[in-house]
């Protein structure tokens, strides 16, 4: 039951090392391969990584990097039957991989098993209000995704068509579940870590305004273009929770609008456009327990509203297709 490890990279140099050396001591034993699919670093990442046994290959310069784009290029050079996907900032926790195989072993219909991630960043509010968040697909047991990664079976993954959306800037790890239920398999959580996560040490409002450049945020929109006539379609509109998020703070801007329309005077409107902008911020920062937190979050969804019909719109390639990339080194 030997494993291709896929750690997705892109300017990595201050964690890739230590990401490769926790895979292949995780690796010693069981047998596999560790890839390490780079989007295009400009620093030493891959001078670190072609330094250890494991294969190296990057995008060719004129294809953008992206959440969808990675995984898939780990994918397409992988050869063994089952794939553990990372990404080159986490460590990979020493007894996952044996307690997955035999999960994974003991029930053929599951097409991935995955753990926690451990979050290791407390800089960050958007690590921290991450953190915090109690959102469905990170229970215990049957799950409709494994965000973080984990490890999937491949012949459920070459039965869903690919690995990852080559498309998509965000969400793949939910396209992949949705495509991977629609065909009857599942998803699974163990209650044990998978990796330790030191994500981006930076400004949670410079990684917010990264995320809007390399277009992260246009994610939601381009799952819901991927999955626009396809089986997975009404799953998706019912079990995607932001859509009615989304749909809520739709409804909020459109009444930010109209209020000074409809109101005696634009003074008056503006006044209950004030008062109903705290509000909203006031409540959530109720919920999170922390006015900075409460404030990032509702910035945040401006954010994501204004990208999610960018997203829909956006030109699609063949999710499948090749992807332009060079080999940097074969491991030997």
């Amino acid at each position: 039951m030997t494993v291709s490890v896929i750690l997705k990279t892109l300017n990595e140099e201050v964690r890739i090392g230590a990401a490769i050396e926790s895979v292949l001591a995780a690796l010693d034993g069981i047998g596999g391969e560790v890839i390490v699919a780079d989007g295009g670093s400009r620093d030493r990442t891959l001078a670190i990584a072609t330094s250890y046994p494991v294969q190296v290959v990057q995008l060719e310069p004129t294809i953008r990097p992206s959440c969808g784009i990675g995984p898939q290029l780990g994918f397409q050079y992988s050869r063994e039957p089952f794939i553990c996907l990372m990404d080159g900032d986490m460590l990979l926790d020493p007894g996952f991989l044996p307690e997955a195989l035999s999960y994974l072993s003991a029930n053929p219909r599951a097409a991935g098993v995955t753990g926690h991630v451990e979050e290791m960043n407390d800089t960050s509010l958007e690590y921290v209000r991450r953190g915090r968040r109690v959102s469905p697909e990170n229970r215990i047991g049957v799950i409709d995704r494994m965000n973080g990664g984990g490890l999937y079976r491949r012949a459920a993954v070459e039965q869903a068509g690919y690995l990852s959306d080559r498309n998509l800037h965000g969400y793949e790890e939910f396209d992949l579940g949705l495509r991977l239920r629609a065909r009857g398999w599942s998803l699974h959580r163990l209650d044990r870590r998978f990796v330790r996560h030191f994500g981006h040490a930076i400004n949670a409002y410079a990684l917010l305004l990264r995320r809007w450049k390399s277009g992260y945020l246009r994610g939601i929109g381009e799952v819901l273009r991927a999955a626009l006539g396809q089986p997975q379609w009404q799953r998706l509109v019912a079990e995607l929770p932001e859509l009615k998020l989304w749909g809520i703070v739709y409804l909020w801007l459109a009444a930010m609008v109209a209020l000074p329309i409809v109101l005696p005077s634009l003074a008056m409107g503006f006044a209950v456009d004030l008062a109903l902008t705290a509000g909203v911020i006031g409540l959530m920062s109720l919920r999170q327990k922390s006015l900075s937190l409460g404030l990032y979050a509702v910035v945040a969804w401006l954010f994501h509203a204004a990208a999610l019909p960018l997203g829909f719109v956006q030109a699609r390639k063949a999710p499948e297709a090749w992807i332009e990339s060079r080999v940097v080194s074969d491991g030997s």
